[in-house]
């Protein structure tokens, strides 16, 4: 008795071939027969026969469970045939073969050569036991399984498996697609291209987020349902998983199941531009361009703006196929959409759903989620907070204070979710936006000394953005502050970071004295594909994308080389800007604050009257454009610090020493007199407050810390700070308990 060449059936088959030597014991074979093998491969979802029988199933419209139960009761009772090979199974031992198991592994091995491969899949075996000269063949070809119709299948469901192509018009007969809103206006335009007579192809361009693919899948929809007016034969979407691993299979799988019908292909940058850009081989992409050529399918892509700027520059793009604009949802849309996704939420995630939830996220991710649109940005908003629901209610240790334990979404969760997701605190997100802009202007003033026109200035500004009285898509307000040094323009900027999003952290900072190059501006925005550092990304956009709400700060901004302006000049009028891959950063949620020493010595006075600022603009105006300055909300001067603010500001910058010194356990005193000293060191009130940190630092301080370490006390001290004719003098206790 001779063994079966171990090489004759691929890894897959050998695995399920196994299987079914398994089963002999429990059917009372001798042998290894196909009708054992079949029926272990129909209660095998993840072989390739499997995936062939049930796209079959879904063409043929058979019935499954029969199927299933006709193929045991054969495994059952065909009688078997003795062969004189056996095939040594996974675990080692010895399975004697049945004749037409022979057969079926000779004739899947000329299918599998007829096709230049070298191995039998279990796709093989599928269509050779569908030959007549296998008993298999009379329950297979009772549903339909012929050999050509298994083996034109084969491309389709490689070896491992893996599913090359959706049909996604079958899938929606078979009702394997989930509830879908229809955006119908749009779903018109669409078949209004479709039923040109010719140059059929569409590319949907739109935003991340947009519902580009939603669209395709309504499409498929529709036309599965009939209630589209035009018929196609097949709506055929690539595996991306397919797509990665085996891409020249997958393209061609695709193509030629979509002939008669569409093939539909998201992100179809990848298959265009150069070797920078596109991330298949030329062979692929090569099949790609040649489908537009053909009129016998329909290319359906989607693209982002960005993206498809560049694929416009390819004649073929431009002489093959029509662009589609699709925006994102509007408020009313999105919370339809969402509605749509109520019955997935709760059986998902095992929770009940509130509606008014869903007007929540829509509310919120069209506010703080920007590096996606509506209405995906809310989609998303509502699975995070589904999920943080789940694991509270299921009594997972969390610390969710804010999450109540009753198991069910409402708004509160999804502002809670929404604080996580955007690093805001949800009390900025509850709290009453009109009442607390209202008193943005005393807020300010607390660490703003002296400066009141400009706070107030700044302060209107921003209080007519947040009610909804600007252009949504430009930054909520965008400044240039003019001013001599330490007057408080930095200053300024840090405190409305701080009132707007509670923390300085969302504020960047960019010293325009190292944009004075022109080649700069790729640090800004990123260099462009093919050049070197083009994976950094730029300064600003990155920033802008991961914190869309935030306070940038040009400063000192005249310095900036002029192709610098211009990229801040797109921003001021088109609230965009797009990196050097092609990705955009929307700056709708930012202010932008640029500061300029331009005629500071007009400021040099206590209070700027109208003299003062006519020369301070007329110096402006000789040096910046007409139309860089008229997309400003508001140009704002800085005059110079009194003697009397100049006290008030070191008595702010005490408090913060005393903070420090307070987590150190020492309770820190500043005489008056000490005061006067410290305010008598600054030789430079025209640099204003600046000079006054390094004095803290050298005079205060720095002793301090040299005075605790020689008196060497442990534990709670009190330290007095005061003034004497040497200067300052430091007197230190142990602090009194309470």
């Amino acid at each position: 008795m001779g063994n079966l060449n171990p090489k004759i059936p691929s890894p897959e088959l050998a695995r399920y071939m196994t299987d079914a030597a398994g089963l002999m014991g429990e059917f009372d074979k001798k042998r290894l027969t196909p009708q054992l093998l079949l029926h272990i491969l129909l209660d095998s979802p993840n072989s390739a026969a499997h995936r062939i029988l049930k796209e079959l199933a879904d063409q043929r419209g058979f019935d499954w469970a029969e199927l299933v139960r006709r193929v045991e009761m054969a495994a059952r009772h065909s009688p078997g045939r003795e062969a004189d090979f056996t095939f040594n199974d996974d675990f080692g031992q010895d399975v004697p073969l049945d004749s037409e198991m022979l057969i079926v592994l000779d004739e899947g091995l000329a299918i599998a050569r007829a096709r230049g491969e070298s191995r039998v899949s279990s796709g093989h075996a599928l269509a050779a036991m569908a030959q007549h000269n296998v008993t298999t063949y009379g329950i297979l070809t009772r549903f339909g399984v012929t050999p050509a119709a298994a083996i034109a299948l084969l491309d389709d469901v490689p070896e491992e498996g893996a599913v090359l192509i959706h049909d996604l018009i079958q899938e929606a007969r078979a009702g394997n697609t989930n509830p879908l809103y229809e955006r119908s206006e749009l779903l018109r335009e669409v078949l209004s291209l479709l039923a040109l007579s010719q140059k059929r192809h569409i590319i949907l361009v739109g935003p991340e987020g947009a519902g580009k693919r939603s669209l395709a899948f309504s499409l498929a929809v529709s036309l599965a349902e009939g209630s589209a007016p035009l018929q196609f034969d097949s709506f055929v979407q690539l595996n991306e998983s397919a797509l990665l691993s085996n891409s020249e299979a997958a393209i061609e799988s695709g193509i030629r199941r979509a002939k008669g019908g569409i093939l539909f292909i998201p992100a179809i940058e990848r298959f265009f531009g150069d070797r920078f850009r596109s991330r298949f081989s030329e062979k692929v992409n090569a099949k790609v361009h040649t489908a537009l050529l053909e009129d016998n399918l329909v290319l359906i892509g989607t693209a982002t703006p960005a993206d498809y700027d560049t694929l416009s520059a390819d004649r073929l793009i431009r002489q093959r196929t029509h662009r589609l604009d699709v925006p994102p949802a509007s408020r009313a849309e999105t919370v339809a959409i969402l509605g749509y996704h109520k019955q997935r939420l709760v059986q998902e995630y095992e929770i009940e759903v509130d509606d008014e939830s869903f007007e929540t996220a829509t509310d919120l991710a069209g506010r703080y989620l920007k590096t996606v649109v509506l209405p995906a940005s809310a989609v998303q908003l509502v699975d995070r907070a589904s999920a943080i629901v789940a694991m509270y209610s299921s009594g997972h240790e969390l610390t969710l204070p804010e999450v109540p334990a009753d198991n069910r979404l409402d708004s509160g969760d999804v502002m809670y979710a929404a604080s996580r997701m955007t690093e805001i605190p949800l009390t900025k997100l509850s709290q009453d936006e009109q009442s607390r802009y209202a008193n943005i202007v005393n807020h300010i003033r607390e660490r703003i000394i002296g400066q009141a026109q400009a706070v107030d200035a700044v302060s209107r500004a921003v209080k007519t953005a947040r009610v909804g009285l600007r252009d949504p898509k430009r930054p909520i307000g965008s400044f240039l502050f003019l001013g001599p040094s330490g007057v408080g323009k930095s200053e300024l900027a840090k405190a409305l970071a701080e009132f707007m999003f509670d923390t300085e952290e969302a504020m960047l900072t960019l010293d325009m004295s190292e944009y004075q190059e022109e080649a700069s501006v790729n640090r800004l925005l990123g260099a462009p594909p093919g050049y070197v550092g083009y994976q950094g990304g730029g300064q600003l956009t990155d920033f802008i994308r991961r914190r869309p709400y935030a306070v940038v700060l040009f400063d000192e901004v005249e310095k900036a080389h002029p192709r610098v302006l211009d990229v801040l000049l797109q921003v001021l009028d088109e609230g965009r800007l797009t990196d050097g891959q092609g990705r955009s950063a929307s700056f709708g949620e930012t202010v932008i604050i640029m500061t300029s020493n331009l005629g500071a010595y007009n400021m040099l006075v206590p209070e700027i009257g109208e003299r003062e600022r006519e020369q301070v603009l007329a110096e402006v105006k000789s040096f910046f454009r007409p139309e860089f300055l008229n997309r400003l909300d508001d140009i704002i001067m800085f005059h110079q610090l009194t003697p009397d603010q100049l006290t008030r500001i070191l008595d702010l910058m005490l408090k913060n020493e005393f903070d420090l010194a307070s987590k150190q356990g020492i309770s820190l005193t500043v005489t008056p007199a000490a005061r006067r000293w410290l305010l008598a060191q600054n030789d430079a009130p025209e640099y204003g407050a600046r000079p006054l940190r390094r004095i803290i630092a050298r005079n205060l301080r720095e002793p301090l810390a040299d005075h605790l370490l020689s008196v060497g006390l442990g534990g709670q001290v009190e330290v007095t700070v005061d003034a004497g004719s040497e200067g300052l003098t430091y007197t230190t206790a142990a602090a009194r308990s309470s």
